[in-house]
Formats: structure tokens, C-alpha cells, sequence
């Protein structure tokens, strides 16, 4: 048996011509970025993220880009939850601190009850005997909406569940069935925004 390099190992290419299209990535000059200014004079969609007790700032920072993404309404970092101008945060939220709009509660029970009263519907993002998959959510008819994002070990405080609308479960076919806090709000806040 000849030895073979480990170009000779390879499979052949594919023949992808038949979807192929030539591309090149954009520059950062294309993208068509909205100043500050821009972005906080903007439309936002109705969805308000509350962090409860989130404990890693490098989470809360990407939370944070994720709003600034998806233009989302505003914030709400309750309890220990890291607030900027905190160095992790700082390091994954690339300046999306400035553009998205948040702010502190003491106590995540009162942010719920103050948007209860402004009139806004508020979900669980947890997994719970009674939820609704996420894919079966009809965010058009929910919206304007909250969504409660859990600490990293305990999940969403089990006593907020009463005062919520209802609890929302991201399906997952693995053995941890855990998603990181940060990754499950990506998902979730996009399945919001493509159903609007």
C-alpha cells in the first residue's frame, strides 16, 4: 500500500454549479449601520427582555447586541444582574449599550408587575409543566410582550411563574437539554420577530 499525503486523502469537490452564485463578504462600510441617534429615534418591536439575575456580564452583553439587532423595545436588568458600564458586559454588547435602551429593577417581580400594569403580556422563557413551544407561539397575537431570561444555574425564579401570562419552551433534541442563557434569547427573540 502506497502512503498517501493527506491531499491525495481527500474527497473530490462536489458540483455545486447548480445553486452556486458568486459572492464576497461585505465590508462594514456597506452594511447600511444606523447611528445612535438613528437607531434610538427608530421604530422598535414590542418585545421587552427582563434578565433575572443573570450572572455572567459577557451574557448580558450579547444580550444586548441581540437587541440592537432586532431593534427590540428596551431592557430591563433586574437584581444582580451586571449593568454597563461593567467591563464583560462591554466586551460582547460592541457599543450596542449605547443605542439599546435599558434599565435597573431592584427586583424582577416589580418589573413584571410594572409592565403587567402598562399592559403588556409576560412570558417565561423556562421549561415548565404548562408552556407553549416556541414554535407554536402566535407573536402577533401576544405583542406587546416581555419575556423573563433566567439565571444561568437556576433558571427563572420559580416564584415569578403566578404573575406570568404563560411559560415558553424552546424545543431541544440532545442530552443536556440546556441552552446557555444568551443562545436561548437569540433564538427565541428571532422566532418573535420572523412570526411578527
Amino acid at each position: 500500500m502506497a502512503n498517501l499525503t493527506f491531499k491525495e486523502n481527500l474527497p473530490a469537490a462536489p458540483d455545486r454549479s447548480f445553486y452556486f452564485c458568486p459572492m464576497e463578504k461585505l465590508k462594514t462600510t456597506e452594511l447600511n449601520r444606523l447611528s445612535v441617534a438613528e437607531f434610538r429615534a427608530g421604530e422598535k418591536f414590542p418585545l421587552v427582555l427582563i434578565l433575572d439575575q443573570i450572572r455572567s456580564g459577557l451574557n448580558v452583553g450579547s444580550i444586548f447586541r441581540t437587541a440592537d439587532a432586532f431593534a427590540l423595545e428596551e431592557l430591563i436588568l433586574a437584581g444582580i444582574t451586571a449593568q454597563p458600564p461593567h467591563r464583560e458586559i462591554l466586551k460582547t454588547a460592541l457599543g450596542s449599550t449605547e443605542t439599546v435602551r435599558w434599565r435597573h429593577a431592584e427586583n424582577t417581580l416589580d418589573a413584571v408587575l410594572d409592565l403587567k400594569s402598562k399592559g403588556y403580556r409576560v412570558f417565561a422563557l423556562e421549561q415548565t409543566s404548562a408552556k407553549t413551544w416556541l414554535h407554536q407561539i402566535e407573536a402577533s397575537a401576544i405583542l406587546p410582550c416581555a419575556l423573563i431570561l433566567g439565571n444561568e444555574v437556576d433558571g427563572v425564579d420559580e416564584m415569578l411563574l403566578p404573575y406570568c401570562d404563560g411559560a415558553i419552551e424552546i424545543p431541544q433534541y440532545g442530552s443536556k437539554h440546556s441552552l446557555n442563557v444568551a443562545v436561548a434569547c437569540g433564538i427565541a427573540v428571532w422566532e418573535f420577530v420572523r412570526k411578527r
